[in-house]
């Protein structure tokens, strides 16, 4: 269950950074799940577990929620993993909602739309 999981939030994120990022992602953004390191794998389960539990506990309401919250609380429940995994990480992987850039932004949104 969580390699399906975070298959399915990997799944969504390359679909964003495609959609999304401009020009050239870098190649770790994009790579398969097998090439994912397990830290990652395992924040892209939780995460995507967190997603389907909150769309869960509000009886489908999330639909209710604008795409920039949407967005948000995917962003939230990644810096937490970001966190149990590292004890000093770099400040661009725990930036807040307003620093990260547009395109991450628009991928966060459409993880949770793909998950919910």
């Amino acid at each position: 269950m969580t390699d399906e999981l975070g298959r399915l939030f990997r799944d969504a994120w390359i679909a964003g950074v495609k959609k999304h990022f401009p020009g050239e992602p870098k190649p770790g953004y994009i790579a398969p799940w097998e090439e994912t390191p397990e830290w990652e794998r395992q924040a892209a389960a939780a995460v995507c577990a967190q997603i389907r539990q909150f769309v869960e506990l509000s009886a489908g309401s999330t639909a209710k929620l604008s795409r920039e919250q949407k967005g948000r609380f995917v962003a939230v429940c990644w810096i937490a993993q970001i966190h149990k995994h590292f004890d000093a990480p770099k400040p661009g992987y725990v930036a807040d909602w307003d620093a990260l850039p547009a395109w991450q932004r628009e991928t966060d949104a459409d993880i949770f739309e793909a998950i919910e």
